[in-house]
């Protein structure tokens, strides 16, 4: 097995999502069709016309194949794109992509819920195919956008 980067190490936040390096540890259950969710309320990645803060609920569903991804090392990588300048779409297709072609999992889902900008929030979803067939698939949770009514 491959001794983790960050896992019980101290560990500063990438400059950029690129210099981020991700950990996969073994599955401890291969061939088993489970599925791993990680939830991200707080996502924030620069607008990369103006410059401003964006902010989203991000939601990564997957099913492992032969690795996992660490949960210390994604919440580093996700913390990378606070001054990283990129469209919703980018950002959050190139997250998902990222992650299913480094883990190459058996199935793999983001949803990026991103808030209001202008008067208008943007949800982005990329999946890498259909799910595995008789797998749990719950709901990602997130409500649609309101406003204030």
């Amino acid at each position: 097995m491959q001794t983790p980067l960050h896992l019980g190490q101290a560990s500063a936040l990438p400059p950029s999502p690129e210099a981020a390096v991700l950990d996969y540890p073994p599955n401890p259950h291969p061939g088993a069709a489970y599925l791993v969710r990680f939830t991200c309320p707080e996502f924030t990645s620069l607008c990369p016309v103006t410059g401003q803060p964006d902010f989203a609920h991000l939601v990564i569903d997957y099913v492992p194949d032969q690795r996992i991804v660490e949960s210390k090392a994604l919440k580093l990588f996700l913390g990378s794109f606070r001054n990283h300048a990129g469209f919703h779409e980018a950002v959050t297709v190139g997250i998902g992509r990222r992650l299913a072609d480094e883990m190459a999992p058996r199935w793999l889902r983001i949803g990026g819920y991103w808030y209001p900008r202008g008067g208008i929030p943007i949800d982005v979803f990329w999946q890498t195919g259909a799910p595995p067939e008789g797998l749990w698939l719950p709901e990602q949770g997130v409500p649609p956008y309101r406003g204030r009514g």
